[in-house]
């Protein structure tokens, strides 16, 4: 881990050039003039103003004119034709929807917050203005699972293992093989190590397959470190960062410890795993959509949701995190 001094020293010596930030808008529809899939990363799961974004760039009348699906990691493959007949207006019980979110290969609540269903309800009520042509399809990234017959740890690993390789099938039958354009938007570690081979990120696979990929980082790291005048930027702002002294940032002072696997000490850069930074703001701007309630709190959803993350691998304390949660949720 590198030290305020030396990142100090690195963000006054580093020879890259400035990132100029541009509207990040504008930047993402041009991106699909070259690419057929932009990966656009969420940053930290829940954050409100990820989600704040993402309402902001599907609501532009030049999005659907440009993009044809979006995937997303928030939803259950198992439900995805309940999703295509809730895209299309038709009407679709809120428990139903409730499962799609709740009943994915992760254990944890994080789909479970309702700005993920917020999502969902934007993309609808687009539709609702769209001609048939014009309207977007969400494709649910997550594999399908059943959590009635995972009854062991080695059973939730073996569908755990195919969160990069499922949607990364997802998105070649769908998208590539039909000639369409999709917004993919799931957490940065599915984008990273796109060079790898033999691949094993999302991002990876699609592009050991042979499709282009433009990724996009929503870190809310410090990036003022290695450029001060980062704090003069107006979120959201967009920056591309090859070569840029942003471009060159130390992965560890964006995402945490750099993995020890070779490859990563080999790309030990910011640019060496994304194409461009969506600038969200600082970290202290940062807000976390909370959990819903009361469906938090009750009994059953708290069997269910601390069942299954014990069964993951997580301790038994998790049930105290959840009630907390909640607790906050209801004030």
């Amino acid at each position: 881990m590198l030290c305020a001094t030396a990142i100090s020293v690195f963000a006054q010596n580093s020879s890259g050039r400035s990132a100029t930030p541009v509207d990040p808008i504008e930047a993402i529809l041009k991106a699909f003039e070259s690419y057929s899939i932009v990966a656009l990363g969420e940053g930290p799961h829940g954050n409100e103003q990820g989600l704040a974004f993402r309402l902001r760039l599907i609501r532009d009348p030049r999005f659907a004119a440009t993009v044809n699906d979006i995937v997303v990691e928030s939803g259950s493959a198992r439900y995805q034709d309940v999703v295509d007949r809730y895209m299309q207006g038709e009407d679709v019980p809120t428990t139903t929807m409730r499962d799609v979110f709740e009943n994915t290969v992760v254990a944890t609540p994080v789909w479970d917050r309702p700005i993920y269903a917020e999502f969902f309800r934007a993309v609808r009520a687009m539709n609702r203005v769209q001609p048939r042509e014009r309207q977007l399809r969400v494709l649910l990234g997550d594999p399908a699972i059943d959590w009635n017959t995972v009854k062991t740890r080695d059973d939730y690993l073996a569908l755990l293992r195919q969160r990069d390789s499922h949607p990364a099938d997802l998105i070649r039958r769908e998208v590539l093989a039909k000639n369409r354009h999709a917004l993919v938007i799931y957490g940065e570690g599915h984008f990273q190590a796109r060079t790898e081979r033999p691949a094993q990120s999302l991002a990876g696979l699609l592009e050991a397959a042979g499709a282009r990929v433009f990724t996009i980082s929503s870190t809310f790291a410090d990036l003022s470190a290695f450029q001060p005048d980062v704090t003069t930027w107006r979120p959201p702002a967009f920056a591309l960062l090859r070569g840029t002294r942003i471009g060159a940032a130390p992965y560890e002072r964006v995402f945490g410890p750099l993995p020890p696997a070779p490859f990563f000490q080999e790309r030990p850069r910011f640019e060496d795993h994304f194409d461009a930074v969506l600038y969200l703001g600082p970290e202290s701007s940062m807000t976390t959509g909370p959990l819903p309630y009361p469906r938090c709190a009750e009994p059953a959803y708290v069997e269910m949701r601390v069942a299954r993350m014990v069964l993951s691998g997580m301790p038994a304390t998790v049930a105290d995190r959840l009630h907390s949660e909640c607790a906050a949720a209801r004030r």
